[in-house]
This record gives structure tokens, C-alpha cells and sequence, in this order.
């Protein structure tokens, strides 16, 4: 009798991919580290998570719980996050993490607007009335020179604070 070689059922459709049982606890056990970050998050932040009914209540008792109850609940949190798609949560879980930085470059860019408007008067005073045409253009310039009458007299900046107060309150109140 002859055989014939015949190919496994497996290797035309698709390759199987094996995951070890260590790889599978590292998986869960990120995924409950989303899950505690979630719990610990304040409930006005909470609400910017697209979350579903369900796991937003999950998330709620693993607030109230504590010690055992509560690692119960994130591991159930983390079971749950298995059928959920992650890439929404994770961005505004980023977002959230990112939110002082993103501050901090805010203000950054205040303070070299209020350098450029200083150094280049009214051609940076024009640029600002377009973003803001409800600012106070007489305000604006009075500070201006005092800023430059200050740094010519070489005294404590009181007015270049101010113009960076002044431009906060209209960039970042938007």
C-alpha cells in the first residue's frame, strides 16, 4: 500500500499561533492595571472614558470595596476588559495622564507670545486682536510699555507679569 501525502487541514487555511500561559497572565494582568487606573480616576474623569453601563458599575464598587473584595473586583474588571476593544480607553486614559503636560506647553507658548509682544509691539499686539478682538488693545499697550520701561530700567517685572496674566486669561479661558 502507497500513501499519499496528504497536508494537514491547518497549513492551507491559516498557521495557529500558540500563546504560552505566561503570556496570558502578563496579558491580564495589564489589563487590570487599565482597570485599576480607571478605579482610581475622580468621577468627572471618569466620565470622559467611553465605557459601557456595565463596566462603569464595575468600576463604581471596585471604588467602594476595599483590600480583598476590592483586587476581586479588579480582576473581575479585567476579565470584562477581554471582550471590550481597549484602543478608545487607552487614549482617553492617555489624554487624562497627558492633561499637565499639555497645560505646561500651554503655558509655555503664553510666555514666548508675551516676549514676541514686547520685542515686536504692535505688529504681535495686531496678531493677538485677531485671535481675541474683545481684548483691551490701550490696556495691552499700556502694560507694554511699562514692561519695556522696566527692562530698560532694569527693575522687577511687575508689567510682564501682568501681560502674561492678561494673555492667560484669554487663551486659556477659551
Amino acid at each position: 500500500m502507497s500513501r499519499k501525502n496528504k497536508k494537514a487541514p491547518w497549513d492551507e487555511e491559516e498557521e495557529i499561533i500558540w500563546v504560552s500561559k505566561s503570556e496570558m497572565k502578563r496579558d491580564m494582568e495589564e489589563l487590570q492595571k487599565i482597570g485599576e487606573a480607571l478605579v482610581e480616576l475622580t468621577p468627572n474623569a471618569l466620565a470622559k472614558v467611553p465605557l459601557d453601563e456595565e463596566m462603569m458599575a464595575a468600576i463604581k464598587d471596585a471604588q467602594r470595596f476595599s483590600k480583598e473584595a476590592r483586587r476581586r473586583q479588579l480582576q473581575f474588571i479585567g476579565k470584562q476588559m477581554r471582550h471590550m476593544d481597549l484602543e478608545p480607553i487607552q487614549a482617553a486614559l492617555d489624554k487624562l495622564n497627558n492633561k499637565h503636560s499639555q497645560h505646561t506647553v500651554a503655558l509655555k507658548k503664553l510666555e514666548i507670545k508675551r516676549d514676541k509682544l514686547i520685542e515686536n509691539g504692535d505688529s504681535m499686539l495686531n496678531a493677538i486682536l485677531v485671535d481675541h478682538p474683545d481684548a483691551d488693545r490701550q490696556h495691552l499697550r499700556q502694560l507694554m510699555r511699562q514692561a519695556a520701561k522696566e527692562k530698560a530700567q532694569e527693575k522687577p517685572g511687575k508689567a510682564y507679569r501682568e501681560i502674561f496674566q492678561y494673555l492667560k486669561s484669554l487663551y486659556l479661558a477659551d
